[in-house]
């Protein structure tokens, strides 16, 4: 570990700490922040809730990884249960669970958000240096290997159908393809913020305080003048028992899509827009397994590395958009979204290895029916996400459904099973679209996931459309700045991280500048 980090769960006293900058969570904004801001010499705090793991830590176990390194235990899910949200709670946040997907700001998304919220990223504010800088920091590049049996029947059915595919990009440096990305690299090989920009950033001076929840923002005007905090338990829950005063020049709140609107809530910050802890966005995912004759191993090599576009930016702007990628299929993770009871459900858990398993992100926040949820907070103060699903996206999820199972019959599978309460395995094409044309689709029938969350504090060049403005800061607090991906106005339509990534770079330039 470090002298330069501190765990607030072994405080026994009140602590009071000064510095130039405190930086709200150490994810793929935290974490690039840190590492831009101890370079141009400033005095960094980098809190994070979760805990300080390394290598070491990291097993490979799905049992201590899920608990220790997640969000809820990785069981978070929307308020009315009908989508489940897997979010990172660690030094490094999502960085250090994600799957590697490193994917630019596709323009079509760019382009609405000029368009919508008044947002230019051309020209001077062009993001493609920044993506380039990213790219080289955190060695994004093209996956240089054959993909694993999952990714491969992606690439086979599109090859069949003529659909649109690409080679994923991932950050990695030396990885030894073992496929357990999701529960943090045992060997580093994963360019993640926890061993990339944040041992940067302590080298340099930053202190990091792990075990820490930032409870409250004080402010008076038009400025932050403090903020409270307490240590978090053996559970990752606030104890009241210790109080810890940061006070700073200027405030970062990069608590991820859910915690930072939660945290602004809380504070009861300025609002007139009206939409903070609004427009909340999941990339809504959909799941569709298959069975193939010979075994798929899903477990083993690089989680992603093909994904296809063909749906994404559909010519009908009445249909929801969808990407198609693959997960990696763990045990747990599996027998948590598969379908089925008793023994149909350990019949196909039998199966294990010659599943493939196809997912589908729609792209949400491009329709008047697709605009996202709402953070709101519990009795105890803590978020919780409030997502209703639309007819709009329903219907998005039932056309995803019927492509999915079109390109996994199409790549060969021998059964197409679409991870929905009411499907069975469909032995032929034809007999699966026949079936999906009527499934239900409902809540708690249809199985919903997210792994990206994004939105909640969102950016526009007009106060009156947003909560910051194009470089992160906050339109009523001058030394407050939002930098994660609440800050999305939308979606992507592509994996987030990348974009994150590009943006803080830039924004901390900016906040640079003025310092």
């Amino acid at each position: 570990m470090t002298t330069n980090h501190l765990d607030a769960s072994q405080f026994t006293q009140h602590q009071q700490f000064d510095t130039d900058i405190v930086i709200i969570g150490s994810g793929a904004g935290g974490g690039i922040a840190a590492e831009q801001l101890a370079q141009a010499g400033v005095k960094v705090l980098l809190l994070e809730e979760g805990a300080y793991y390394s290598r070491d830590d990291f097993v490979m176990q799905e049992r201590w990884a899920y608990p220790n390194l997640y969000q809820e235990g990785a069981a978070r899910k929307t308020r009315d249960q009908a989508i489940g949200i897997l979010q990172g709670r660690t030094v490094g946040g999502s960085t250090t669970v994600n799957w590697t997907t490193s994917i630019r700001t596709p323009q079509p998304t760019l382009n609405y958000w000029h368009s919508e919220f008044g947002l230019n990223f051309t020209g001077d504010n062009d993001l493609t240096p920044y993506f380039a800088k990213a790219e080289q920091r955190l060695n994004i590049h093209p996956w240089p290997i054959p993909p694993n049996a999952n990714n491969a029947k992606l690439q086979q059915g599109c090859e069949q159908l003529g659909w649109q595919y690409s080679v994923i990009n991932r950050n990695v440096n030396g990885c030894a393809n073992l496929g357990y990305c999701g529960m943090g690299c045992p060997i580093n090989a994963k360019q993640s913020m926890l061993v990339s920009t944040i041992p940067a950033a302590l080298a340099l001076g930053a202190t990091l305080i792990s075990r820490i929840s930032v409870r409250q923002l004080h402010w008076q005007g038009n400025s932050i003048t403090s903020l409270t905090a307490v240590p978090v338990d053996q559970y990752f829950q606030p104890r009241t028992d210790i109080k810890i005063s940061i006070r700073a020049k200027h405030y970062i709140v990069a608590a991820g899509a859910i915690g930072s609107p939660a945290l602004l809530l809380r504070s009861n910050l300025p609002d007139p827009s009206g939409r903070l802890g609004k427009h909340t966005y999941l990339h809504p995912t959909v799941i569709s397994g298959a069975v193939f004759d010979e075994a798929i191993n899903g477990h083993s090599g690089a989680p992603q590395s093909i994904y296809s576009d063909q749906f994404v930016w559909p010519d009908n702007s009445e249909q929801a958009g969808f990407k198609l990628e693959v997960p990696p299929l763990h045990p747990v993770l599996m027998a948590t979204k598969l379908i089925g009871h008793g023994e149909a459900h350990a019949a196909l858990m039998q199966q294990f290895n010659h599943l493939q398993v196809t997912i589908a992100l729609l792209r949400d926040g491009f329709h008047p029916q697709s605009q996202g949820g709402t953070v709101q907070l519990d009795d105890a103060q803590q978020p919780v996400l409030d997502y209703p699903i639309s007819d709009y996206l329903w219907q998005g999820m039932r056309q995803a459904l019927l492509a999915m199972a079109e390109l996994q019959f199409a790549a060969g599978a021998k059964q197409v099973l679409p991870i929905h309460h009411d499907a069975k395995l469909y032995r032929s094409w034809a007999e699966a679209k026949t079936a999906i044309q009527s499934l239900p689709m409902q809540k708690l029938k249809q199985t919903v996931v997210s792994a990206h969350v994004m939105g909640g504090c969102n950016m526009s060049a007009d106060p009156a459309k947003g909560v910051v403005d194009q470089n992160g800061r906050h339109h009523q607090l001058q030394n407050l700045s939002v930098f994660d991906g609440s800050i999305l106005p939308t979606s992507l339509g592509a994996n987030p991280q990348l974009t994150i990534y590009a943006l803080v770079w830039r924004n901390c330039q900016q906040l640079i500048s003025m310092l």
